[in-house]
């Protein structure tokens, strides 16, 4: 468990610099260069998203079971997980409504996929994993939410092509993930 707490602190703790620690952030961005910051914020994601992975296998290995959530839950997940595909996608989609209405989908799409998963399991280190990510992105909805009115940032109109892109992208992904590559890489198969 050690190993997935000290990822979850390394990981969740670069992304939250820019929510807690703003002026921090761009003072060293501008004393490092922005390449040089880019490239350490990379390495330190990469380096905590690596214990995570690894943490949450050691964790497996031997399951704390908290609860046994209902079967029908799944099917909820399921749902859910397939919004966070298509919020994930508005993130990227250039021109689309879902990010001209939301204005920071990624964040959402984490928020969902998170809350599916507690939903589906109960064991500890979901708990530990999932539960730490939504609540990072719900204080990180908030935050940037707050810091578009405050800088007077928005969001061109949405078209519809770019919209309907989204949605198709957004559906191919999360079924390729969840009929494939869920099993391959994480080891367990949402409908197999």
């Amino acid at each position: 468990m050690k190993m997935l707490l000290a990822g979850l602190l390394i990981f969740l703790g670069v992304h939250s610099v820019r929510m807690f620690a703003e002026d921090w952030r761009q003072r060293m961005r501008a004393r490092l260069g922005k390449g040089a910051w880019k490239g350490l914020y990379s390495l330190l994601s990469l380096a905590g998203l690596a214990l995570i992975a690894w943490g949450f296998d050691l964790a497996r290995e031997q399951p704390v079971v908290l609860w046994t959530p209902p079967t029908g839950l799944r099917h909820v997940a399921s749902l859910l997980t397939l919004l966070a595909f298509v919020l994930l996608a508005a993130a990227y989609v250039p021109g689309n409504a879902i990010k001209a209405r939301l204005h920071h989908p990624m964040v959402l799409g984490v928020k969902t996929w998170a809350l599916a998963h507690l939903l589906a399991t109960g064991m500890l280190a979901h708990l530990l994993l999932f539960g730490a990510f939504l609540v990072w992105a719900i204080f990180n909805f908030s935050i940037s939410r707050r810091r578009d009115r405050r800088d007077g940032v928005s969001y061109p109109p949405g078209r519809g092509v770019a919209t309907g892109l989204t949605v198709v992208l957004g559906v191919a992904g999360w079924a390729v993930f969840a009929f494939g590559l869920h099993g391959l890489l994480i080891g367990i198969k949402p409908f197999g």
